[in-house]
């Protein structure tokens, strides 16, 4: 599932912090590749190859399970220097696809709500490769004020305006290993990373008690250490289950209370709605979205 706190927002002297502490690497010889960028420190260089990626979009990594029909409801509180506010957010797996940067993507519709009232209605695309990692590769985050449409200025698309895709949920996620990119997008001052925190982690939240949690840091670089940290809770064959903050002078603290599978008009209903977002994002982000071909209903 796609929750992603808006707390991460980078800014441009933090930028140059961020380009300052990348590895320094020798200039490549004439004809050669330039090295990838370690945008999370050493060892997390972005490594995508469209061959890696299955023809279809099935996604079936045990931390990270994107079943169609399938919707989580996460609810907590959210406090920052306006206050606190009970931030609910709506998962669903839809039954389309979308192609982009040559590989066919799930796509996942997600709806925000802040004390009840919808902040933002999000598409967000995954694939899956061969050995089973998950990667992300774009969100577009239609943002809304008073229950009035306002704009989607966060969109991104991995292969377009030097956007790329990231790793949402490794195959065999181990501690002790390097910090991974969750995806890059420099123009709208995108970049998440990824620490494998802890395993084997026991954690009850209203749907229940789960066993051998995974538990994943992460941070963006682009901000000041006093920024904070979230950590995000995985469970083995369920996904996100609890979203907790560390630092920073906003915290967010989310627990999954609903697992739901949808029923057959349901889940129509809301693929004709999924892709009524994808059909208005062509007008909205032109410059952006406009250039990936259309969501696609998967089958009958």
């Amino acid at each position: 599932m796609a929750l992603r706190a808006h707390l991460f927002t980078a800014c441009g002297s933090a930028l140059l912090l961020a380009f300052g502490s990348l590895t320094v690497v020798s200039a490549p010889t004439a004809g050669a590749a330039p090295p990838a960028p370690e945008l999370c420190g050493p060892g997390s260089a972005i490594n995508f190859d469209r061959s890696d990626f299955q023809a279809s979009p099935r996604i079936d990594n045990k931390w990270f399970p994107l079943k169609p029909g399938m919707q989580y409801t996460t609810t907590g509180t959210v406090t920052s220097a306006d206050g606190t506010s009970t931030r609910t957010v709506v998962h669903t797996v839809t039954g389309l696809t979308k192609v982009i940067d040559g590989v066919k993507t799930r796509v996942l519709w997600d709806r925000d709500y802040s004390d009840g009232e919808l902040v933002e209605s999000e598409l967000a695309f995954f694939a899956q490769t061969g050995k089973g990692t998950v990667w992300l590769f774009g969100e577009y985050p239609e943002e809304y004020e008073n229950g009035a449409f306002v704009g989607a200025p966060s969109t991104f698309i991995s292969g377009l305006a030097r956007a790329q895709a990231g790793i949402a949920m490794q195959a065999r996620p181990r501690t002790g290993t390097p910090d991974y990119v969750q995806a890059y997008a420099p123009r709208v001052d995108f970049l998440d990373c990824g620490t494998v925190f802890k395993k084997n982690q026991h954690v009850c939240v209203p749907t229940g008690c789960y066993d051998d949690v995974l538990v994943i840091d992460e941070y963006n670089p682009l901000e000041p250490p006093e920024a904070g940290h979230q950590r995000k809770f995985y469970s083995a064959g369920t996904g996100l289950v609890k979203v907790t903050a560390v630092g920073g002078p906003d915290q967010e603290f989310m627990d999954l209370v609903k697992v739901k599978k949808l029923g057959a008009a349901q889940f129509a209903a809301v693929n004709t709605q999924a892709l009524e977002l994808d059909e208005r994002a062509y007008s909205v982000s032109r410059s952006v979205y406009a250039k990936t071909p259309p969501a696609e209903l998967d089958g009958p």
